[in-house]
């Protein structure tokens, strides 16, 4: 299946376009900076290290940073195509998916109980578990290229 994936015609055009990686490469980060900064502004505010801001101006973002998601999930998913058979046995790429899931939970659950106005110091955890799983993901996702 993974090399049948990596046959496909956008895996070709993603592995051997001079610009689909780099433009690719670049829509993915782009989106990594909208949902992460997002989320770690909201979990800081929730820690109590940044004033000046609502929980309610979080939920205003909320679809924003969803968004943000949304353009990584297409540009991995289309980077990810060109690499499959690799990717598919990388140690710091399957972290790397195991805490993308773990920060994503934790933004739902976050985003509830805001919503809810309940369990500050259920929440601060949270916040805290949420921080540590997208500098995880961040991690592992640079570890990518730099370990075989």
């Amino acid at each position: 299946m993974l090399i049948w994936i990596e046959n496909t015609s956008l895996a070709l055009w993603v592995g051997t376009s001079l610009w689909a990686y780099p433009i690719l490469l670049s829509a993915h980060i782009s989106g990594l900076a909208v949902i992460v900064g997002i989320i770690a502004m909201r979990d800081f505010h929730l820690l109590g290290f940044i004033n000046g801001v609502t929980e309610a101006n979080f939920l205003e973002l909320k679809n924003l940073a969803y968004c943000g998601f949304l353009i990584n999930g297409i540009s991995g998913i289309m980077l990810f195509s060109s690499q499959a058979t690799y990717l598919s046995t990388n140690l710091p790429f399957l972290v790397k998916l195991f805490f993308i899931g773990s920060g994503m939970l934790l933004a739902s659950k976050i985003y509830k109980k805001i919503e809810k106005n309940t369990g500050r110091t259920s929440t601060k955890i949270l916040a805290i578990l949420s921080l540590f799983s997208w500098f995880g993901a961040i991690t592992a996702g640079r570890l990518i290229a730099y370990i075989f």
